[in-house]
């Protein structure tokens, strides 16, 4: 249940014709009444007698007990409470106990407070009710509606678990703008799957991700086709910017341009600034230079290192820190899902658009601290496309792992924090993620899985004895798994490469977040791997050749009539 306080206004008659009438797209049905202020106030909707004036007429007498200056002051206040899709349909009787008990909460009209305001309740569909009040008491004062909104927020709360409804966060006051009614129906009529603001607020984020400076900002705006207006002072210095997408008209045929901060709080130039004014200059003071462009390959596993250092931030690190690299989180979100391939594109735009709401709190980011995840932002599209396949769709599928675990993280730094809409966002990018890596992961996962299977016994027996030595509280576990032979394979080259396989996987195992893991040895075999600097893309390893594995006929051989590997 979402309840909305309107901006005030000073015409009551007007307010009641929109209500009454037959909305903007014909999308109000069977206007009515559903509570009044004395439970019997006239309404036009279903009684022909009764007129808008004579409605109009009775809410605003209250207003002649005010004085010149309290009249002056707007006067209409306006709230509309909505369910969600999900929601059952409800009577009218159980809006109309809605609405009383929600002017009640926001200080209109409270029966245990003696004199109140005049308010009616108007329904016109199915999922949502308008309250229109007049601002002036039966006593001759106005009410005292100081943290209304809070207030009708909090009795929505109760209302949901009373009337059985889809259970909403609490909020903090951090959100994006939601979409208006009028947007919804707008969007529907042109047969956009989002809102105009929407779809721009997704936009806008993407050009920022990563960019560092304000010419690049723009020009990928630019690039984006979006249509663009900035606010220049009369010094010549830029103040704010707004965006419109092309097709986005009024009734003029004019475009429908949106402020930076009308899309999401941390969209307003200023904010993003700070980005910017971060990334000139490191911690220790030195500058930093932006790097060349970097295959796509390379950036997704520079994606994958710095989002497990991330992590340890997030999980250890103080309050600012953390909060800093939450916030980076989805910008390189952003531009993953910005270059990713056709077979993971979609679940990870799903990712970066619920993470968004992860992305902000009250918590205050120290910038600064984020640069190497901003900088694999940037990595990432600098970089291009990726071609999902060969080393590039391995490596995706590493960096997705990484990502999934740092994300997972920031859901429960949320969670302790009491920020229960930023990690429920959270939590649902982490569905996608996991998606998008199952889609990413699968080809690469099955070339290590036969390549695995084919190692000789003598050193696969060699690898199971690391894996109990170097993690033995997941040794079945991971024997039981069709991922050990990936596994199996990857300590066999990180064996040839040089590395101790023992304390790389002691290091992997002893890492959190395993138990939200579907497959432990997936997990263990993209930590490895990008420990130990091996190719994502197993294909072509050499690994047989250095390590003795077998011919094809003699490993199946000894597959059938050896003893089972546990």
């Amino acid at each position: 249940m979402v309840p909305k306080i309107h901006k005030r206004g000073k015409r009551t008659i007007g307010l009641l014709y929109y209500l009454y009438g037959p909305g903007k797209a014909e999308e109000h049905v069977d206007p009515h009444l559903v509570a009044s202020w004395d439970h019997a106030a006239p309404d036009p909707g279903r009684d022909p007698q009764a007129t808008y004036k004579e409605l109009q007429q009775l809410l605003d007498q209250p207003l002649a007990l005010l004085t010149d200056a309290q009249r002056a002051k707007p006067h209409v206040w306006h709230l509309s409470v909505r369910n969600g899709p999900s929601d059952r349909i409800l009577s009218d009787v159980e809006w109309g106990d809605i609405a009383r008990r929600m002017v009640a909460a926001a200080g209109i009209d409270d029966p245990d407070q003696g004199a109140g305001c005049r308010w009616v309740a108007v329904r016109h569909a199915d999922d949502h009710i308008h309250i229109l009040a007049t601002l002036a008491r039966e006593d001759g004062y106005r009410p005292d509606l100081n943290r209304d909104a809070v207030r009708v927020q909090a009795e929505a709360r109760f209302l949901e678990q009373e009337l059985g409804l889809r259970r909403l966060k609490p909020g903090d006051g951090t959100a994006a703008q939601r979409p208006t009614s009028a947007e919804r129906h707008k969007a529907e009529r042109q047969g956009r799957e989002r809102t105009a603001r929407e779809e721009l607020r997704e936009t806008v984020r993407r050009a920022v991700a990563g960019a560092v400076s304000e010419e690049e900002f723009f020009s990928r705006l630019a690039a984006a086709s979006l249509l663009v207006k900035t606010r220049v002072a009369p010094s010549g210095d830029l103040l704010g910017y707004k965006v419109a997408l092309p097709d986005d008209r009024n009734k003029d045929g004019e475009p429908v341009y949106y402020p930076g901060a009308r899309l999401a709080p941390d969209l307003s130039l200023p904010r993003i600034r700070e980005r910017w004014s971060a990334d000139t200059v490191t911690q220790s003071g030195d500058t930093v230079l932006p790097l060349r462009p970097a295959a796509p390959a390379t950036a997704r596993r520079s994606t994958a290192a710095v989002a497990w250092q991330a992590l340890m931030v997030v999980e250890y690190g103080e309050d600012g820190p953390a909060a800093a690299h939450i916030t980076a989180a989805g910008e390189v979100l952003d531009a993953l899902a910005k270059t990713s391939a056709a077979h993971t594109r979609r679940e990870l735009q799903e990712a970066a658009w619920a993470f968004e709401r992860a992305s902000r709190s009250h918590v205050r980011a120290l910038r600064g601290h984020d640069h190497a995840l901003r900088q694999a932002a940037r990595d990432l599209v600098r970089g291009g496309p990726a071609l999902g396949r060969g080393e590039d769709g391995a490596s995706t599928a590493m960096a997705i792992d990484m990502l999934f675990f740092l994300i997972t993280a920031a859901a429960h730094w949320h969670s302790r924090k009491g920020h229960a809409q930023q990690a429920e966002a959270a939590q649902q990018a982490a569905k996608h993620l996991r998606s998008a890596y199952q889609a990413a992961a699968g080809h690469p996962l099955a070339v290590l899985h036969q390549r695995g299977r084919r190692l000789s016994r003598p050193l696969l027996q060699r690898q199971t004895a690391v894996l109990r030595e170097a993690a033995p509280h997941l040794a079945e576990q991971v024997l039981a798994e069709e991922g050990w032979y990936a596994l199996a394979a990857t300590l066999a080259d990180a064996e040839a490469a040089g590395h101790e396989p023992a304390v790389l996987l002691a290091d992997a195992a002893g890492c959190r977040e395993l138990s939200t893991a579907d497959s432990v040895s997936d997990v263990l075999v993209w930590r490895l791997r990008r420990a130990a600097d091996l190719p994502a893309d197993a294909t072509g390893m050499p690994t047989a050749a250095r390590l003795g594995t077998q011919s094809n006929g003699a490993a199946q051989s000894k597959e059938r009539h050896g003893p089972r590997r546990r």
